[in-house]
């Protein structure tokens, strides 16, 4: 009997033959003794003769083997074909002819990182255009792909033309970039693509051709702040000093030194683009002066002024002089020192030393007179000065010193006393402040005050209605400083009546009186 194979996994089975797969429905051939694993359909070849000698009628479909065989995914299917190409089929009777092969299923792949070029540069501007180059700037891509980028080719053609020229031979990674040896007047594209190992990124270009040509402008010198006043060095200290100054086209820059071309050999000048560098090695006293900056183009100009004072410590004082000593004092004078190394003296710096110690001392500084005293010297110590003078640099190396040494003498003084005139103190009596009338009410104590003045002491009399008050416990009298007073304890209205204070020393006698009035409460009932 001749074997059929069956159409692989994505071929139509025959018509009329809806047996389920791996098993033929032949009537001859009984079916094989199930696995106990489940065979794959394409695992045994079928043995069923041409579906045109087996009527529909003749070979029913067999679902009782649906269950003991499960249809296997299509995936699964095709992973386990390559397995069964080389599986002798399991069936009773000639064995029938193989299976056609069935192409083995490619294992899936693990991803591989897609390779991107980078996105385009942003923001493509042109900074500055002169004559002969452009200077461009940009920003960088959002997007550098899937490796770091190289950096930037800068590509530019001429207007009607499409062959585009490399500015730069290897990428570079600035975000700035200046084109130079081109043509005046010429009219160029201009693009900037980003490069990194996957290639380069679609190109940023500008949307209107650059035309090559000087754009004027107007002189300026923009003159340092610290260099608007005074500069001031010392002697063998180097100035070097950059000016910026703009205008287009190149301006034309001119130094003079007080209206004199300047001294090549003491100042050198380097002059670039947009700034002029002013420069001297070791700066001596005679490059002092004011310098003049002028800068032309086409015709305008502008200029600026720069003053340098070169200095160094004055010379010391000259002619100084001990002009008087006396007590513990000494009197110094001097004058200003010859050389006050071309800066204004700012003081004086003046120091003593005794004979014992051989130490110098600061008595003053910046004394901006040229005298000075100095006191509280030691008695019979023997002292000797000097002055330094002082400028903006420092003070003079050498000092200015007496001539003669000043002496301070143990003088002898005697104490003779002053003579004082002796005062007359003596004075009559005489009350400063009177007593005053009163009133008081019965049962409260009150008092009676007044004061008094005199010498020698006076004596003090209280009296009442010209009656003098004796040794009574119910009145206590008191002086104090000259402070005269009575007291009167629990007033009834007995004690009303006239009240006289007399004060009697040997020069006379004063007195001052008063009235005192005791009133009563009604009783209430």
């Amino acid at each position: 009997m001749t074997g059929k194979t069956t159409a692989p996994k994505g071929h139509p089975a025959p018509k009329g033959h809806p047996a389920p797969k791996g098993h033929p429905a032949s009537k001859g051939h009984p079916a094989p003794k199930e696995e106990p694993a489940p065979a794959p359909p394409a695992e045994h070849a079928s043995a069923e003769p041409p579906a045109a000698e087996h009527p529909a009628a003749e070979h029913p479909p067999a679902p009782e083997h649906a269950p003991e065989h499960p249809s296997a995914a299509p995936g699964d299917e095709a992973a386990a074909t390559p397995k069964a190409e080389g599986t002798p089929a399991h069936e009773e009777g000639p064995p029938a002819p193989p299976a056609e092969p069935h192409p083995p299923a490619a294992e899936p792949e693990s991803e591989k990182p897609k390779a991107e070029p980078p996105s385009p540069p942003l923001s493509l501007a042109v900074e500055e255009v002169s004559e002969n180059s452009v200077t461009l700037t940009w920003k960088s891509p959002e997007h550098t792909g899937s490796s770091a980028l190289d950096g930037y080719v800068v590509e530019f053609c001429k207007n009607g033309s499409t062959d585009w020229t490399a500015a730069n031979q290897e990428p570079f990674l600035s975000v700035r970039y200046t084109i130079h040896n081109l043509a005046a007047g010429e009219k160029l594209h201009i693009r900037v693509k980003a490069v990194n190992a996957n290639g380069a990124s679609v190109p940023a270009a500008l949307e209107q051709p650059v035309v090559l040509r000087e754009i004027l402008q107007r002189p300026r010198i923009r003159m340092p702040r610290h260099l608007r006043q005074t500069y001031v060095r010392r002697v063998g200290n180097a100035v070097n000093l950059m000016i910026p100054y703009q205008g287009k086209p190149q301006p034309q820059v001119t130094w003079t030194k007080d209206d004199q071309p300047l001294d090549t050999k003491r100042v050198n000048i380097r002059n670039g683009e947009k700034d002029t560098i002013f420069f001297i090695r070791e700066a001596q006293r005679n490059d002092s002066g004011k310098y003049q900056l002028t800068i032309r183009v086409n015709g305008a100009e502008d200029k600026a002024i720069l003053d340098i004072q070169v200095i160094e410590p004055p010379g010391p004082p000259q002619n100084l002089k001990l002009v008087d000593v006396w007590g513990f004092n000494v009197a110094l004078e001097w004058s200003p020192p010859a050389d006050n190394g071309n800066s204004e003296i700012k003081g004086y710096l003046v120091q003593k030393s005794d004979k014992k110690s051989g130490k110098w001392f600061t008595v003053l500084e910046r004394c901006t007179r040229t005298s000075c005293t100095i006191s509280d010297l030691i008695i019979g110590n023997t002292y000797s000065f000097r002055v330094f003078a002082e400028n903006a640099c420092g003070m003079s190396e050498k000092a200015a010193i007496t001539s003669s040494p000043a002496h301070i003498q143990k003088t002898k003084t005697v104490y003779q006393p002053q003579k004082i005139r002796q005062r007359d103190m003596m004075e009559p009596p005489k009350f400063t402040q009177p007593l005053t009338d009163r009133t008081t009410t019965r049962g409260y104590s009150t008092h009676l005050i007044c004061s008094v003045r005199g010498f020698p002491r006076p004596k003090i009399i209280w009296m009442k209605n010209q009656m003098e008050i004796r040794e009574d416990p119910k009145y206590i009298a008191m002086i104090e400083q000259g402070i005269c007073s009575l007291e009167i304890r629990k007033a009834s209205p007995f004690d009303g009546g006239v009240y006289t204070c007399k004060a009697v020393n040997p020069l006379g006698e004063a007195s001052v009186d008063c009235k005192l009035d005791v009133k009563v409460l009604p009783k209430s009932y």
